[in-house]
């Protein structure tokens, strides 16, 4: 009996398995000198992501969502403050500023990137304005010059979340160095991901890059004199280790997954599958897929056909920030947000990771054509 292909949604096995030894050395090597809290890996990683991201100061931190929070502390944002953020993102995007007493101002989203619109920013201003998070969803940045505008025009910072997106560009410019600060996630998942949390602020402000140095330490500078309160956002030396041995590979690993996007572009295009709208990439703009995100109709149906057939497939993401829970005195008006709502009814990430072979993907469209053909 013929074996069933099997597709997980991500499978790093492949991609241990190539850099095995130099992970190994690079952790001996960590091991040995037994500096496991910052050090000379960590300074050694943000100089070469710096370079690689042609950006001024690159600050190791301890999670993605810990380089917002210590962003928005920087910056000096807290209770009083208001904080535009798209409603349809990770949990981080929105939690990091609540989380410092700061209040989330939520927008729609445009219903073709499904990422936030200089339009909707400018219409969300008040008084109390301090900041906007664009989010670089799923491996592509979002349209960024009408947004830096925007804000240039009324005082206030941009901050990309560039959780999902380190690689990608926009007009040549990459996620992360384009507002006051950029903040990347190196969750394991994460096309640069460590060997547990790790995450990293990006900035071309000298002043602002001392300052969250000092906040990732409890605030002090030198140690235990603290000039403010600050936290303990510290990158491990041995994730910094690994990732220092990942990162000349990221190059390659992204054009992997762009290649394995084309290739579902030809196989929905064959299959002609009209009722799934594929992701978008405009001409200006790099994609790093992250994710490979699908709209589709009847989406939980779709979603437990492909399990059914073996394809694991996850949803990114099925609660927008105006519907969550821990959110709902933000929102007097639930269904003001009728495009995130969508999105959170049809988006369906299928697997794009390096590795995925020509039959899984095979596999994966004809399981779709069998619901939806």
């Amino acid at each position: 009996m013929k074996r069933r292909l099997k597709v997980p949604l991500l499978d790093l096995q492949p991609q241990y398995a190539a850099i095995r030894a130099d992970v190994l050395a690079a952790i001996a090597r960590v091991c040995d000198a037994q500096q496991f809290i910052m050090g000379p890996e960590v300074e050694q990683l943000e100089a070469e992501v710096a370079r690689a991201l042609g950006v001024t100061h690159a600050v190791g931190v301890s999670s993605g969502t810990d380089a917002l929070v210590v962003a928005l502390m920087a910056l000096g944002i807290g209770p009083g403050d208001e904080v535009i953020t798209p409603t349809f993102s990770f949990f981080a995007t929105a939690g990091s500023v609540s989380r410092l007493g700061a209040t989330p101002v939520f927008v729609d989203v445009d219903p073709v990137t499904t990422m936030v619109e200089a339009a909707a920013v400018r219409a969300a201003i008040t008084p109390r304005t301090k900041a906007v998070i664009p989010v670089h969803l799923y491996g592509l940045c979002a349209e960024m010059d009408p947004l830096l505008e925007v804000a240039r025009s009324r005082g206030i910072a941009v901050i990309e979340d560039a959780a999902q997106a380190i690689g990608a560009t926009y007009k040549g410019r990459h996620a992360g160095t384009m507002g006051i600060a950029g903040c990347f996630s190196f969750f394991p998942s994460k096309n640069l991901g460590a060997f547990g949390d790790a995450g990293l602020v990006t900035t071309n402000d000298d002043g602002l890059a001392a300052r969250i140095r000092r906040l990732r330490n409890h605030g002090a500078e030198p140690k235990y004199y603290h000039h403010e309160i600050g936290g303990n956002f510290r990158l491990d030396a041995l994730q910094a280790a690994v990732l220092r041995v990942k990162l000349p590979h990221l190059a390659a690993w992204n054009e992997s997954r762009r290649a394995n996007a084309a290739q579902y572009r030809e196989l929905f295009a064959q299959a002609r599958l009209d009722r799934v709208t594929l992701p978008v990439e405009p001409p200006d703009r790099l994609h790093t897929y992250h994710q490979y995100v699908v709209r589709v109709p009847e989406r939980d149906r779709v979603r437990a056909h492909l399990a059914s057939r073996d394809v694991a497939t996850e949803v990114y993401y099925p609660v927008p920030f105006h519907r969550q829970t821990c959110f709902a005195a933000l929102s007097s008006s639930p269904d003001a947000y009728p495009e995130a709502d969508a999105a959170a009814r049809e988006v369906l990430a299928l697997p794009v990771f390096p590795g995925l072979t020509s039959a899984q993907q095979a596999h994966v469209v004809s399981s779709i054509a069998e619901v939806l053909g």
